[in-house]
């Protein structure tokens, strides 16, 4: 187990932000996942959980502790005879797993379930709490169940994937449950029935380019990838956190009055009564993309990721945020909202 004072945080931020928390624990397997446990319980200092970074703003110094795990692995465990369609794929990640590389080995066992989802930047523990979501599709609707240290009794639990009430971003480990779990694992349920989601974004429009009209998941994996890096900047470069804000939902009345004033305005039908409007389209409208404000800017090929231009500390991307919040409300009269953690 990792026990640290005074330890940097700026190799655990994507967006390369330099604080500090008072102490750093990191567990790499169930028992010191326990211990931690223990140490939580006795302490009187907050703490945080964190995963990769990758969706976490630091604005200051964490004076408590911060807590992470390494649990790794990636086992295939037993076959699930119950589907009428064949067999489906359980698999349990460790929840310090990179996600990517949870993706990459399904898809190459023949599972491309999880294709949507490639180079999502983070961690398997962190897709569980925060059910990260790429091109219609979401973590939460393949996780079977989750295995996690319970801070307060130190006991090993089990939780269902209808216990978690995942939501678009949203789970109870975000919400009520914030703080209650260390979580160890995670069992997704891969059905054998592979179905390739292609008709979202642009995908089917770079499938078509490529040629590929019958695209095998190796195929829409890659063409992910391409697109992903194509728009989305590398943190190791220029800072960042991925996507900033949630595509907000607004209810369909509110779509056509909009869609009245602006003609060909994007949109994604959730239900008989709402759509989701793009986010990065509206900043995009408002005149960010490519701006800056200060040592904070908005990416010059995607609107919705904020970018630290270098030496930004965390208030100045909250300053930027706050601006194109406030435009957006302003032009379309919808409230956006940061999909990452600030504290």
């Amino acid at each position: 187990m990792k026990d640290c004072i005074n330890y940097s945080l700026k190799a655990h931020n994507t967006f390369g932000i330099e604080a500090k928390c008072d102490r750093f624990l990191e567990y790499s397997n169930i028992q010191e996942a326990q211990q931690v446990a223990a140490i939580l319980r006795a302490s009187d200092s907050p703490f945080l959980i964190i995963g990769g970074g990758s969706n976490l703003l630091l604005t200051k110094d964490f004076k408590g502790v911060v807590v992470h795990s390494t649990i790794k692995g990636i086992e295939r465990m037993e076959d699930n005879t119950d589907s009428v369609s064949g067999k489906d794929l359980l698999v349990e990640c460790g929840s310090g797993e990179i996600w990517d590389d949870v993706v990459a080995w399904c898809t190459s066992h023949g599972y491309g379930n999880l294709v949507n989802l490639s180079l999502i930047p983070g961690e398997v523990g962190a897709s569980a709490v925060q059910n990260i979501g790429a091109y219609g599709s979401e973590a939460g609707d393949y996780i079977s169940r989750i295995h996690a240290v319970e801070i307060a009794s130190g006991e090993e639990v089990t939780i269902s994937r209808d216990e978690c009430q995942y939501g678009y971003r949203s789970s109870r480990f975000k919400h009520e449950w914030r703080n209650r779990y260390l979580i160890t694992s995670v069992v997704y349920l891969l059905p054998s029935a592979e179905q390739l989601n292609i008709d979202y974004g642009n995908i089917r429009e770079e499938l078509k380019r490529q040629h590929l009209e019958s695209p095998t998941a190796d195929d829409l994996r890659q063409t992910i990838i391409n697109i992903r890096n194509a728009k989305l900047p590398d943190p190791k470069i220029e800072g960042n956190a991925g996507s900033f804000f949630m595509n907000p939902v607004v209810s369909r009345e509110k779509y056509l009055e909009l869609a009245a004033i602006y003609p060909g305005m994007p949109h994604y039908t959730v239900d008989g009564s709402h759509e989701k409007i793009p986010a990065g389209w509206m900043i995009d409208q408002c005149g960010w993309k490519g701006k800056s404000l200060g040592r904070a800017g908005v990416h010059g090929k995607q609107a919705l990721v904020l970018v630290n231009r270098g030496g930004a500390a965390g208030d100045e991307i909250v300053s930027l945020c706050d601006a194109i919040r406030k435009d957006v409300f302003a032009k379309f009269g919808i409230e956006i909202f940061p999909e990452v953690n600030i504290i």
